[in-house]
């Protein structure tokens, strides 16, 4: 079983780090896109050509399934990416887990990029699936990037940033972009202070979009299968290896094969 993960860069990882270990026998293939990077600013039309690309260069190592694990590029790019590779390659795109969420009755906040925040995505999915929740969405400038870049004080700086705006109150927490889940641990330290120490409950996507992925394949999780799938790097294209910053995080040093396995 071969399944490929796309991003711009790391914030694949987290998924890639779900899959690894809910079928330590997959071989997965990381394609993301360090010339194009961040998609963020980009037009929908050039981040969805963008994406094109990075999945072609997946799909010419033939997968049986490609994860999305971008929210941006599922966003924007996930009907052109069906559009060519179904029926051949199943897609499985990425969506902040807002439904769960709003689901458990409490009060929501939705951490995600700027230019998620305040979309009509983003508020089409507050209406869909949310209506009546108390929801605030918290734009998180800087954090996807400092993220990327392995950037401790500027991870902190805008994990602050964005703590000071998420009511005291709140309950649930949305992590609204993949590279977020990357840093769940600063993030729950920051509301842990701003909250007193309430019990949060946080929703990424990774785990999620795992599952489905195995779902639309037909089989099922089995984490005590030997770990014996590869590791195929994709940088724009190019065959490579992870780079140095993703082994700053415990996804990163799990599918290179350093470190515990995340827990």
């Amino acid at each position: 079983m071969k399944i490929a993960l796309m991003d711009s860069g790391i914030g694949l990882l987290a998924a890639a780090a779900a899959v690894r270990r809910l079928r330590p026998d997959a071989d997965l293939i990381l394609s993301s896109d360090p010339d194009g990077m961040p998609w963020g600013p980009r037009t929908p039309a050039d981040l969805t050509q963008r994406a094109l690309a990075v999945a072609r260069a997946a799909a010419e190592h033939r997968p049986d399934a490609l994860i999305v694990a971008c929210n941006t590029a599922s966003v924007h790019a996930l009907p052109a990416l069906r559009a060519e590779l179904e029926p051949a390659i199943p897609v499985i795109g990425t969506v902040p887990a807002i439904k769960p969420a709003a689901a458990a009755g409490g009060r929501v906040a939705i951490w995600a990029t700027p230019a998620t925040t305040g979309s009509s995505y983003q508020r089409g999915l507050i209406r869909d699936f949310a209506a009546g929740a108390r929801v605030t969405e918290v734009p998180c400038p800087g954090l996807a990037d400092a993220v990327e870049a392995a950037d401790d004080a500027a991870v902190t700086a805008a994990v602050a940033a964005a703590a000071a705006l998420t009511p005291a109150d709140v309950t649930d927490v949305v992590l609204g972009c993949t590279h977020y889940e990357l840093t769940e641990g600063p993030i729950r330290a920051a509301l842990a202070a701003r909250t007193q120490g309430a019990e949060l409950v946080f929703y990424g996507s990774a785990e999620p979009v795992a599952v489905q992925a195995l779902r639309r394949l037909g089989v099922r999780p089995e984490p005590g299968l030997p770990c014996t799938g590869g590791l195929t790097v994709l940088r724009s294209g190019r065959e490579g290896t992870l780079p140095a910053a993703a082994l700053g995080y415990a996804e990163g040093r799990l599918l290179a094969g350093h470190g515990a396995p995340v827990a």
